[in-house]
Formats: structure tokens, C-alpha cells, sequence
């Protein structure tokens, strides 16, 4: 860890901060999560309010951290790294930190990140004018544009060649320890606006906040209201709605389930080669999570949404800080296309060569992540839903390997025949869209699977999601400036 003199002794200094609790807009923190839970994780927890006096740049408690407070031990390390990338002593002035993580939230249309950081980015000194969209900024920060686009939905197709033509000489080139800088705030930002639309995080009701960038209405939703499925009634959808009775049975044989691959591992192991083969099958098979699943089970919601997505573009405010809004996730394993090579995350891993990379170039922050990343990896409270005593190491390990799956990173040591039998389909949905589509989740995903587990751990989840997805982007990042450095 991190020592906290480290961090004082580094800071960029600002103005004294005071804590403001911001007003939600309706329904408390989330729209997913009833308020009450969240209050009452907020009520008891004093350790909350001192980490956001200690680490908020906004001297708010807003309504991620509320949500994240379920899970203070994660908090902290979220917040320690997060204060640490947008505001101790970096390769990157502060309003260029803000405006990157504006350009990252704009991918996925996440109107909440962009509003809290257009406010950030004039209080650090930004020049008000480039909030008028990405024609009015420098080009150096336009040079970006390329990279967050990949980053954000098909970061296997970073290469070498991308990082060459952002580092080569010219007065708009970036340093390696600048577009480090800029890598770790793009990936952050990318895998944060799917926490918030995967825990239907509510627009703050507070009007200094947003400087007039509101959530834009279109036909009398808000943008905010079409990804969350909010006020929105389709009967075609509630057909996954079940009995207590089948949820029980459904957590009893997930259980059992985690039970029998236990007592298979411990007699006999996989070769290889079979290893190996479950991995591409597991991959393609996630290709079917939304051309066959998601197209059977939400083809009414897709078909919805299909219809407002020009108009989502092109009326929303966030559509100023993106180029080529066409451009989105594209399955790594999609049939008849040229076959990409799998990333062996054996050959370049975050903790032999990511980490000490980051940390060589961008001084301390990969500490910071290495932490992050291992608490949400190991975080546990050994239950699941009613039960106690349970160890949750293969479910756990099975939702961040998925992940990468779908990302094409491949883990030799890893029986991707896990995947199959602990994540059910709706789950296999949730997973994708959350990940690869945030702005397309609906409540009615989030309450879809694991109907007998607690909200906690439902956040629990997108946590790990979150960290697994930003994870997957700074490997193909890095390994990409390794390779220019080599």
C-alpha cells in the first residue's frame, strides 16, 4: 500500500474542500438499488465520510461513492487511485486530466461522468471554450481520439503503430510518461461508466454540478431513462420474472454446481490442449450472447432502443467529444472474419510486465492499481445470499476470466468449462452488456439473474466487471507501447 504521506506530500495543492450530500434526482443513489439499503450501508459507516473528505476531488459524496460505500475496503482503493491519476503531481496539467476523462465517458454516452467532469474541468482552469466540442481543443488532445475509440470497444487492434504515431516528434507529440498518463485515465473512465450504467447510477440533483450540460430529452425520456430501462413498461420483457420458489432451486444448484467442479478438480485435471480448446468454444459461444440470447430474450428492448440511436447521438450533449460515433464493440471471436490471434495473458501479464511498466513510466500509480485489482479480486464476505461460510474464490475468478474472454485474453491455467457451468445465461447478458454496451443496460437485466442475492452483492459484481475490463484495456495498451519500446 501506498503510504499516506506519499500522497500529501505529492498533492497538487486546491482549495480547502467540505462535503456536500448530493440531493438524487429520484430514487436515492441508483435506480437499481432501493434507497434504503444504500442509506443504511451510508448511516453506519463513519469510514465513508472521512475517504471522501481525504479523496474527493469534488468534496461530494455522490452517488458512485454511495453505491461503492457497500463496499468500503474496495472504496478506499478505488478512491486512493482515482485522487491519485486526477490529482497528485503527474506528467499531465489538471484540466487535461479532466478533459480525457470527459472524452472517455463520451464513448459510451455516460452523461453523468461527463457532467461531473465538465464541472471539474473548469474548476481546475480548463478553458471554457473547449467544452464547445472537440473542433475548439488543442490537436494534441485530438491526437487522442484514435486511441480512446480502440481502448473503449476493440483494444486488441492497439499496435505499436498507434503508440509510434502519438510519441513521434512534432510539437503535438506526447511523452510516454504523458500518454501513460492519458491511457490510465481513458481505461479508468471507460470501465467506471460501465459501474454506473450496470448499477443504474442516478444523474446528482445539484445544480452546480452540471454548468447547463443536463441530460437532453428525447420524445419526453432522458437519455438517462431510454439505457435504464426507467418509465419504460414492455410486457414482452417480464417474462423472466420467477417465483421465489425457482430462485431458491437456482441458487441451490448454482451452489451444487460449484460443489461438483471442486470435487472434479481435486481427482483430475484438464490437459492443455483441452484447456485450450474450452477457451475458444467458451469464445465464440460469447458471441452468441447477443446475436442469439440477448436477440431471443430482450428482442423487444433491442428493436426499442435500435430506434432512438441516431437521435441518442445525435441530440445528446456528450455527441461533441466524440469522433466516429458509429464505431463500437465488435466481437473478437465474430465468424468469417480474419481470425485475430488470442492474447496469451501468460506472455505479457499485469504483474510481471504491465505493472512494473506503468509504474516505470508513471510514477507510484501501479501500486495503486496492482491494489485495486487484487482487493476486488479477493474481496469476500464468504457468503451467497443466505449462506455463510462459502468460499466464492471459483465464482469470483470465473466473472473476471469471462470478461477477459470476451476480450480475447486467454489464461492457460484457467478451465474456461467453469464459465459455462457457474454463470447462467441472463447472466452471460448482463455480463457482455454491462462491459461491452453499457449504455444498453436495463433493470430489468440487473434483476434478471441472481434474484436470491443481495444487492451488495450484485454490486459486488459490477465491481468486478468494472476492474476486469480496465485491466483488459491496459494490458493491450501497454503491451502495445512495450513492443514500441522494443
Amino acid at each position: 500500500m501506498l503510504p499516506l504521506l506519499i500522497l500529501i506530500k505529492a498533492c497538487v495543492p486546491l482549495q480547502e474542500k467540505r462535503i456536500r450530500v448530493s440531493q438524487p434526482l429520484t430514487r436515492g443513489p441508483s435506480a437499481f438499488i432501493p434507497e434504503k439499503e444504500v442509506m443504511q450501508a451510508n448511516g453506519l459507516n463513519e469510514r465513508t465520510n472521512l475517504l471522501v473528505e481525504e479523496y474527493s476531488t469534488s468534496g461530494r459524496l455522490d452517488n458512485i461513492t454511495q453505491v461503492m460505500s457497500l463496499h468500503t475496503q474496495y472504496l478506499e482503493s478505488f478512491l486512493r487511485s482515482q485522487f491519485y491519476m486526477l490529482r497528485m503531481d503527474g506528467p499531465l496539467p489538471l484540466p487535461y486530466r479532466h478533459y480525457i476523462a470527459i472524452m472517455a465517458a463520451a464513448r459510451h454516452q455516460c452523461s453523468y461522468l461527463v457532467n461531473m467532469h465538465v464541472d471539474e474541468f473548469l474548476k481546475t482552469g480548463g478553458i471554457a471554450e473547449w467544452l464547445n466540442g472537440l473542433e475548439y481543443i488543442p490537436q494534441r488532445l485530438k491526437n487522442l481520439n484514435e486511441i480512446n475509440k480502440l481502448l473503449a470497444h476493440r483494444p486488441w487492434l492497439i499496435t505499436k503503430e498507434h503508440i509510434q504515431k502519438l510519441v513521434k516528434t512534432g510539437e503535438n507529440n506526447w511523452s510516454l510518461p504523458e500518454l501513460v498518463h492519458a491511457v490510465v485515465l481513458l481505461a479508468h473512465y471507460h470501465a467506471l461508466a460501465s459501474f454506473v450504467f450496470g448499477s443504474g447510477i442516478n444523474p446528482e440533483r445539484d445544480p452546480d454540478t452540471s454548468n447547463g450540460f443536463r441530460l437532453i430529452a428525447v420524445n419526453k425520456f432522458c437519455v438517462c431513462d431510454l439505457a435504464n430501462d426507467n418509465n419504460i413498461e414492455n410486457a414482452s420483457l417480464t417474462s423472466s420474472n420467477f417465483g421465489i420458489a425457482d430462485s431458491l432451486s437456482e441458487l441451490e444448484a448454482l451452489m451444487e454446481r460449484m460443489k461438483r467442479l471442486q470435487e472434479e478438480k481435486e481427482e483430475e485435471e484438464a490437459s492443455q490442449e483441452e484447456m485450450a480448446t474450452r477457451f475458444e468454444k467458451e469464445k465464440k459461444e460469447s458471441l452468441l450472447v447477443v446475436t442469439g440470447v440477448l436477440l431471443k430474450t430482450y428482442h423487444s428492448f433491442q428493436s426499442y432502443i435500435a430506434s432512438f440511436d441516431d437521435e441518442m447521438v445525435s441530440t445528446s450533449d456528450v455527441s461533441r467529444y466524440i469522433e466516429d460515433p458509429g464505431f463500437g464493440y465488435k466481437d473478437f471471436a465474430r465468424r468469417g472474419e480474419e481470425h485475430l490471434p488470442t492474447f496469451r495473458a501468460q506472455d505479457y501479464t499485469w504483474e510481471n510486465h504491465g505493472f512494473s511498466l506503468v509504474n516505470r513510466l508513471y510514477s507510484d500509480i501501479g501500486h495503486l492499481l496492482d491494489e485495486k485489482f487484487r482487493m476486488v479480486y479477493n474481496l469476500t464476505y464468504n457468503t451467497m445470499a443466505t449462506h455463510e461460510d462459502v468460499d466464492t474464490t471459483m465464482l469470483r475468478r470465473a466473472l473476471f476470466n469471462y470478461v477477459h474472454c470476451m476480450f480475447g485474453i486467454r489464461y492457460d491455467d484457467y478451465d474456461y468449462g467453469e464459465v459455462n457451468q457457474l454463470l447462467e445465461r441472463s447472466l452471460k447478458v448482463y455480463i457482455k452488456t454491462v462491459t461491452c454496451y453499457p449504455e444498453r443496460t436495463t433493470k430489468r437485466m440487473y434483476d434478471s439473474y441472481w434474484r436470491q442475492f443481495k444487492h451488495s452483492e450484485k454490486v459486488h459484481v459490477n465491481l468486478l466487471l468494472m476492474e476486469a475490463r480496465m485491466q483488459a484495456e491496459l494490458l493491450y495498451a501497454l503491451r502495445a507501447i512495450t513492443r514500441h519500446l522494443t
